[in-house]
Parts: C-alpha cells; structure tokens; sequence
C-alpha cells in the first residue's frame, strides 16, 4: 500500500490495557483505535472540533450558582443587590 508507514511504539501496562479495553468494545483493530486516537488529539490542538455551547459553559466551571447575583427573568432585584453592595462598602 502507498503512503503507509509502519511505526514501533511502546506501551506501558496502564496504556495496552486501555488499547485492549477500546479494541474490545469497540471492536476495531490497533491500527483503527491509534488512528481515532490521533484525529482526535489533532482536533483538540488544532480547536477544529465543534464544541457545543454547553461544553464551553461546562468547561468555565463558575460553580453553582455561576457569578450571577439573580437569573436573567429578575434582573430588577440583581440590579438592587449590586447597588446595595456598593453603597455597604
């Protein structure tokens, strides 16, 4: 086959273990599962992969309750809140 190249990699026990987990599930053969593994590694440097929204918003972990004083549908009573916190200074 054209353009194919053969490669030796090393493995320790953790990483054949996982190999072997995805190829069973997955039923691919190693070949398959490295080459999923590396698309998608290069998606995530290169930031070609399509993050949904949610993601993003999962990804900036602002806890709980976020950073929000009150929700979008009772701004009036965010708006109160933040006054009084600055005239308590």
């Amino acid at each position: 086959m054209a353009g194919m190249t053969t490669r030796t990699v090393r493995f320790d026990e953790e990483t054949e273990k996982t190999l072997t987990q995805i190829r069973q599930a997955t039923g691919l053969s190693i070949s398959a599962v490295l080459k999923q593994g590396l698309l998608g590694y290069h998606e995530k440097i290169m930031g070609t992969a399509s993050a949904r929204p949610y993601a993003i918003y999962q990804e900036l972990d602002l806890g709980p309750e976020g950073y929000a004083i009150a929700p979008a549908s009772d701004t009036w009573r965010g708006v109160r809140q933040a006054i009084g916190r600055k005239i308590n200074r």
